[in-house]
């Protein structure tokens, strides 16, 4: 794409800013070489990989990847035969071997519990580095330093004994009394790495020695004694031997590493592109980014949901862009300073950022298509060198997109029609178009002509959108109308900005009756969409109303359902001990008969009655597995009808720890033994069903745990943990929930958590954990709490959302949000 394009655009702006998150200078280097892509493919690799490292973030407590030094210019000293790399550059690549094994490391731990399959594949393609890393290591140390190995400690035991020995030699003439008043200083002097004694130049003769120079003044003289010049030469040699080792030693580890020199250049690409992610990854994290889903025109139109220009920063107003289907001509007017060309540059800032795979500043929903070509027009083009006027310098760059434009290309043209008479100028603007259009070519204009406002009405590809404008401040609000035409609102901007009243009066009379019949009608339009999106806000409340309505007869009526397939399981399991019993009867009864005098035809027709018997049980049977089935499949129906209804749009809490909560829980209150009712199962007592609002009274006893009770002119036989005890009327309501639990003090002990995990738990279970919880609560006065009951079918689910709905404890309850579990989890309020 044209270089020129993208940076009216501010595309270089933005990866300038991105590349600030780069950790390393080779990998800012090479982002910075980043272009929107063309390919489909390639884009969609990049923003994966991005969207994986966002995840890899949040499960790491710092940065995955750290820094490392430059490399590149001592992989390049690898490739020449015979050279030899310094010992800082041997430490330099033992710090990027270190940090490429690192991130190895911190991915393929992540990936046991992330999907972040192409960071590991990644990964999977890094070479192994583990045997150059143990070379460089059996020479520099952690400091970068070399070590002392034995090739070199007899040569350094050499040099210091020479070293100790001149010292030693100096320290007889320095410290001698004789030689006082003939050396200048009593500290030797170091010469061309050789000690020397600065001596009084009438004195040069009293130390026999080897003169190296004088004194810029020519009063002292340099001289190494002679019983130093034998030990100075041996100590040279000593020292340029060491030298010749360091380089024998390290010309022997730039050749081992010479044959990583591939790895080496493969694993540098790899850790570029980790850095290049993670640049990505933390700016769309700072700036609250989203990823746009990439789609293709033909199916689909460019949406933008709450979109912000990057470099606006907090002073972005959101727009939302929306085309609609077969439409490609988007047409915007308005005031000026009103932000259209800001949408314009906005829009196509996030095609290209989109196309490099990079995230865009919008919501979840975002759409846009891959251009292969982006043309922009954008300000004024004058220029004196070049002898261009305004219009001229338009129609130089709209030349260019007219010639080169197809299908696949994306127009900007700012102001289009300007700079010149206006009639001429809409009739060049509306011929542009028509040829752009021909193209099939995806045209973002901005304009205050009134006829090509008229032009967008009248032709099928495109659509109008406007500006808003505040008329009561005389301002701008920065917001996109789409569907209808914007006014400029020239003449009160003009009178707002100091222009005097006469002169707008006379305007206004200038302005022909046919215009201001214009005006009035887009005044009208722009009313008739906003009675538009209110009918359209109330319509959509409506229906959720409805669904929710829907959704909540269709659980009764599945709880019924229920319940009669638990009544009919009771009466075929009856049904089966009665068939138990009378088989052995009847097998007793035969034998008997075996014992007196019977005939077969007795004999069969005592088996053939065991028969029917077993054949009707198995056929109800098989009747109740239908039936069951049928029920699960209404479960399963519903709970994903339930998660497409919101059952509360409040917003949520956020996630604090357990002791916490119950650290900030205010205490409870509980009245004194003699408030509170005694609450027991006996004849008389009001109950009402765990799994529904129905209540009735207990009848008479059945058994150990079970009763009957009488709802209306229903009887049902129930157990104890079916049914909840109900205090007598004339208790106050505010204990109507009150429970004695003082027979069991560990109960009392028990704390509730906040977070309730039911996964793996049946039905009855997990309705037992949440009651046992909300009770605990109720006692800790924890007011808010989540449950964890997963996905899956969808009956836990439900289960879990219709107790809670009948609850008189509970004040509202929401699935989480997505990034916290979704419908696979529930948020609880209490009253």
């Amino acid at each position: 794409m044209d270089k020129k394009t993208l940076s009216d655009l501010d595309y270089y702006t933005v990866r300038d800013e991105i590349s600030g998150f780069c950790v390393s200078e080779e990998g800012k280097y090479s982002f910075l070489k980043t272009e929107p892509y063309t390919d489909l493919q390639k884009i969609e690799n990049a923003k994966q990989i991005s969207k994986e490292w966002m995840a890899l973030l949040s499960f790491t407590v710092t940065n995955p990847l750290s820094s490392w030094p430059e490399v590149f210019e001592i992989l390049k000293i690898l490739k020449i035969q015979g050279s030899s790399i310094s010992v800082s550059q041997s430490y330099f690549l033992l710090l990027f071997i270190q940090e490429v094994q690192k991130i190895s490391c911190t991915i393929k731990s992540a990936s046991e519990k992330l999907n972040i399959k192409n960071l590991l594949a990644l990964v999977e393609n890094l070479p192994y580095l583990k045997n150059a890393e143990d070379e460089i290591k059996k020479i520099i140390n952690d400091k970068g330093e070399l070590k002392e190995l034995p090739s070199l400690r007899a040569i350094n035991s050499k040099i210091a004994s020479l070293n100790s020995k001149i010292r030693e030699i100096m320290r007889k003439f320095t410290s001698d009394v004789k030689y006082s008043k003939i050396l200048e200083s009593t500290v030797p002097v170091l010469s061309a790495n050789r000690q020397v004694l600065a001596v009084k130049s009438s004195q040069r003769n009293v130390i026999p020695g080897i003169i190296h120079g004088l004194s810029n003044t020519g009063l002292t003289v340099f001289i190494e004694p002679d019983e130093c010049v034998r030990c100075s030469n041996d100590l040279i040699e000593a020292e340029a031997e060491l030298e010749l080792e360091k380089k024998k030693i390290l010309l022997s580890l730039t050749d081992f590493l010479r044959g990583f020199k591939t790895e080496f250049f493969t694993a540098l690409e790899i850790m570029k592109k980790f850095d290049s992610a993670q640049a990505v990854s933390l700016w769309a994290l700072k700036n609250h980014c989203t990823f746009a889903q990439t789609v293709s025109l033909e199916n689909d139109s460019l949406t933008l949901l709450n979109a912000r220009h990057p470099l606006l920063k907090e002073k972005a107003v959101p727009i939302d862009v929306q085309f609609l289907p077969g439409k490609k001509v988007l047409i915007l007017t308005g005031p000026n300073t009103g932000g259209k060309t800001v949408t314009l540059k906005t829009i196509a800032l996030f095609a290209l950022l989109n196309q490099s795979g990079f995230p865009i500043l919008a919501c979840e929903g975002s759409k846009l298509p891959v251009f292969t070509k982006i043309f922009a027009d954008i300000g004024d083009e004058q220029s004196l060198e070049q002898s261009l006027s305004t219009f001229s310098g338009h129609m130089k760059n709209i030349s260019k997109a007219v010639k080169y434009a197809d299908s696949s290309s994306l127009v900007l043209l700012d102001e289009l029609g300007s700079g010149t008479d206006p009639q001429e100028g809409s009739a060049i603007s509306m011929a542009i178009l028509d040829s752009l259009i021909k193209k099939d070519s995806f045209v973002l204009i901005t304009t205050h002509q009134g006829v090509i406002k008229n032009y967008g009405y009248t032709h099928e590809k495109c659509i109008n959108a406007s500006v808003d404008f505040n008329s009561d401040t005389l301002s701008p609000t920065y917001k996109i109308l789409m569907g209808i035409p914007g006014e400029s609102h020239a003449l009160s901007i003009a009178e707002k900005n100091g222009i005097p009243k006469e002169i707008v009066k006379n305007a206004k009379e200038y302005i022909s009756t046919k215009k201001a019949d214009v005006s009035s009608l887009i005044k009208g339009l722009s009313q008739k969409h906003k009675e538009v999106l209110e009918l359209k806000e109330q319509i959509e409340k409506e229906k959720l109303e409805l669904d929710q309505k829907l959704l909540k007869t269709e659980q009764k009526a599945l709880l019924l359902k229920e319940k009669e397939f638990e009544l009919k399981q009771k009466s075929q399991d009856e049904a089966d001990d009665f068939l138990s019993e009378t088989r052995k009867n009847l097998e007793n009864l035969v034998r008997v008969l075996k014992e007196g005098e019977i005939t077969r035809e007795k004999t069969l027709s005592v088996k053939k009655f065991i028969r029917d018997f077993e054949q009707k049980t198995k056929e109800n049977a098989i009747y109740l597995e239908q039936e069951k089935k049928g029920l699960e499949s209404d479960f399963i129906r519903i709970s994903k009808l339930s998660e497409k209804i919101p059952v509360s749009h409040k917003k949520t809490k956020r996630r604090i720890k357990n002791s916490q909560a119950l650290k900030d829980a205010e205490p409870l209150y509980f009245p004194s033994q003699k408030t509170t009712p005694h609450l027991y199962f006996k004849i008389g007592a009001k109950v009402q069903v765990k799994t529904s609002n129905q209540r009735g009274t207990i009848i008479s006893f059945v058994k150990e745990g079970i009763w009957q009770v009488q709802f209306q002119s229903l009887k049902m036989n129930l157990s104890e943990n079916e049914l909840i005890l109900l205090p007598p009327e004339n208790v106050e309501k505010s204990a109507s929930y009150s429970v004695e639990y003082s027979s069991d003090s560990s109960f009392m002990d028990e704390k509730p958590c906040f977070e309730l995990r039911l996964l793996g738990l049946r039905e009855n279970e997990a309705l037992k954990s949440l009651e046992k919880q909300l009770d605990l609560c109720a006692i800790h006065n924890l007011k808010n709490f989540s449950v964890i009951h997963g996905k899956g079918n969808g009956i836990l689910q439900t289960a879990v959302q219709h107790y809670l709905s009948l609850s008189p404890l509970v004040k509202e309850f929401s699935f989480a949000p997505p990034e916290d579990g979704g419908s696979g989890k529930t948020y609880v309020s209490l009253k």
